[in-house]
């Protein structure tokens, strides 16, 4: 029974630090982005038939600025997705955001030095750019297809989207991110409060400003995402918590030491199961450090610890369907392990 209380006690946790702060704010964007954004521009920008010198560094650039976790960043991912923009592009925000946002960079230079801090965010990037390729190689004929439905089936507009649909999501996104950038210490009854006054004013603003119907539409795409999504991602929270009692410390310290395939892989896999909100990977890699864990295996951890999750599969799987989540998964673990294994070798060796 002490597995099942594990497990209620991370499901506990989730709910009463994520839900409020991060999912609530991420699921209205999500819908915001469906309903707002003029399809017509996504297509053109971050579209299959985008360029990718143009779409790729796009999408990633705009990720850094993304202060989520892995399965936060899911409805943003799949708004843009369902949008209009190409599989590369969502999968890069689906993988940077999370990975190497800016407020993640700077807290790991903070704790792990900027030596560490500059290593992640080149090897996010490249890896961002791979798991963009790989996607779209795998997918591109439907995504073809996909297009071509798109733009059958979007209208030509002035803009990307209105002047008040910029303001209202601009309002959105700086709920989701304010309450991690603001508030870094102390209670996190400071972060609701923040949360709180950003819901209230992105409230106010949607009455003020947006007919009834939009505001109608706007919720029906977020309650489809919630809907979704967010089931899925509880269970999965459940399993880790399960799973982190099951798995001893001293193995850890014992498996992740040195810098060859092993033990990077090792440091992959723990990282892509378990769930880190964002900023946390961090501390828990510099404790695993202090134990002996290598420089190579430390980094696969800080990318995969926060660029994935069980709950990540399983909600990508749902979004995305199950054979774009396979093939996701699979690319990161392989990219994680090689990260770590060649960063370990050539670069952090004595």
């Amino acid at each position: 029974m002490s597995f099942v209380y594990a497990g209620l006690a991370a499901l506990r946790e989730y709910i009463a630090l994520h839900v409020l702060t991060c999912l609530i704010p991420a699921f209205l964007l999500a819908g915001a982005m469906v309903t707002f954004v003029s399809r017509e521009t996504i297509l053109r920008y971050l579209g299959t038939r985008a360029r990718k010198t143009t779409a790729f560094p796009l999408a990633a650039g705009a990720s850094f600025f993304v202060a989520a976790c892995s399965c936060t960043v899911i409805p943003v991912a799949s708004g843009l997705y369902y949008g209009g923009a190409g599989i590369g592009p969502a999968f890069i925000l689906l993988w940077v955001a999370p990975a190497a946002n800016i407020l993640a960079l700077i807290y790991t230079g903070a704790i792990l030095g900027a030596e560490m801090v500059v290593v992640r965010l080149v090897t996010a990037v490249l890896m961002a750019f791979a798991v963009g390729a790989v996607m779209l190689a795998f997918f591109r004929r439907e995504e073809q297809q996909r297009e071509l439905a798109l733009a059958s089936d979007t209208p030509r507009t002035a803009g990307v989207m209105s002047r008040g649909s910029s303001v209202l999501l601009l309002l959105l996104v700086a709920t989701l991110l304010a309450p991690n950038y603001l508030v870094q210490k102390g209670p996190y009854l400071h972060k609701i409060y923040v949360w709180a006054a950003g819901t209230l004013l992105v409230g106010l603003y949607a009455w003020r400003r947006k007919p009834r119907a939009e505001i109608t539409a706007w919720l029906k795409e977020t309650w489809w995402f919630v809907r979704i999504i967010f089931p899925l991602l509880l269970v999965g929270v459940f399993i880790v918590g399960v799973i982190g009692k099951l798995l001893p410390q001293a193995w850890i310290q014992t498996w992740l030491g040195g810098s060859g395939w092993r033990a990077s892989f090792l440091a992959t896999m723990i990282g892509a199961i378990s769930y880190f909100a964002t900023m946390t990977e961090a501390p828990f890699v510099d404790t695993l450090m202090k134990l002996g864990m290598g420089k190579g295996p430390a980094l696969a951890l800080l990318l995969t610890g926060p660029g994935l999750s069980l709950p990540n599969w399983l909600a990508i799987g749902r979004v995305f369907g199950a054979r774009k989540a396979v093939v996701y998964v699979l690319t990161i673990i392989v990219l994680g392990t090689l990260a770590g294994w060649a960063t370990g070798q050539f670069y952090f060796s004595p």
